[in-house]
């Protein structure tokens, strides 16, 4: 199958490598840089006549069933419009949009033309979540209660969005309200002077009562763990450092109630390996062109909801915004990258 891409940065390079590694080809390539282009052109051994600067022109030159987007998050709309046009599938990256409003024109216009749309949310095929989700399937740690997220300064939109995604694929269930409180400064982001995300804490409600906490404050410089908090254990996830330790009640306790909390416990830890940004890219790339389990617009929008919701929040001295009460919010851009 060929595919063309728009955008060659690190992303960009990401998803061809994660293309070739499912025997795909390589039929154009868009960047108005010509420094990336040239770079990738070398490294892909491509043509002069497969090297846009536009994408119209390059949409208008070169058939292709798939359509890979790797650029910043202020032009996925427009290009998903474009690409609607002339393909079947699209892979597009996170955050799908910089709106409620632009996401949801990127389902409608991908639906009216009958064209698959994926957002690059890989969580729920990366071992760190997928053996969590694994160990809360059994019966030996009960009900999730809670998953409890504390990392450096990743930026709410940049990875923030990512989690949100993870906390709706371990819970089947999605966030209902956000509360929020940003960091008082910002720093500068390196994909542009133009762009801006938000550090803070969140508090999330999911429709099924579990909570979602995130952490993710200026002063915070290194790391990215997890606790999942259960109704007889919990599971402290270090996602840099590819292990968790699973804490749970001994069997002839777990009748008791839960302000019984330091009743005696079993442990034991696992390890897994560090993710590949292309493998896991190459798997939601390869469950799109399956047309199965993959993270779709309706996903990519929730996201969204819930960084608006969070903004919202923010806005309004912390108080909770419902996802379902966004309307004043729909058409307001936000400076994500």
């Amino acid at each position: 199958m060929n595919y063309v891409i728009v955008g060659t940065g690190r992303m960009g390079k990401t998803h061809m490598l994660a293309a070739h590694s499912l025997g795909l080809t390589v039929a154009g390539v868009c960047d108005r840089s010509d420094v990336r282009m040239e770079a990738i052109a070398n490294e892909f051994s491509l043509t002069k006549g497969q090297c846009f600067k536009q994408p119209e022109s390059m949409f208008a030159s070169v058939r292709a069933p798939l359509v890979l987007i790797a650029t910043t998050a202020d032009c996925h709309a427009e290009l998903v419009a474009l690409a609607a046009k002339h393909s079947r599938y699209i892979l597009c990256e996170k955050p799908m949009a910089t709106s409620l409003k632009d996401a949801q024109n990127m389902i409608a216009t991908c639906d009216a033309n009958n064209t698959h749309l994926a957002i690059n949310h890989q969580m729920r095929f990366m071992d760190q979540y997928t053996l969590i989700k694994d160990e809360l399937a059994g019966d030996h740690l009960g009900r999730l209660g809670s998953m409890n997220v504390v990392t450096g300064n990743i930026g709410l939109a940049m990875n923030g969005s990512h989690y949100f995604e993870a906390f709706k694929y371990l819970t089947d269930s999605r966030i209902k309200s956000v509360s929020a409180v940003f960091s008082s400064s910002e720093l500068a982001n390196p994909r542009g002077e133009q762009f801006r995300d938000a550090a803070g804490a969140l508090m999330c409600l999911a429709e099924s009562g579990q909570h979602f906490l995130l952490s993710a404050g200026e002063r915070q410089g290194h790391g990215m763990t997890v606790t999942y908090a259960t109704q007889w254990g919990s599971i402290f996830c270090d996602e840099l450092g590819g292990k968790y330790v699973v804490t749970v009640r001994q069997s002839e306790h777990r009748d008791l109630p839960s302000t019984r909390y330091g009743m005696p416990s079993e442990r034991y830890e696992k390890m897994f390996p560090p993710a590949s940004n292309v493998g896991i890219t190459a798997a939601v790339m390869k469950a799109l062109l399956d047309e199965i389990n993959y993270p779709n617009g309706q996903d990519g929008r929730h996201a969204i909801a819930c960084l608006v919701a969070a903004y919202k929040s923010a806005e309004t001295g912390g108080r909770a915004a419902r996802l379902d009460d966004l309307s004043d919010y729909e058409s307001k851009v936000f400076p994500w990258a």
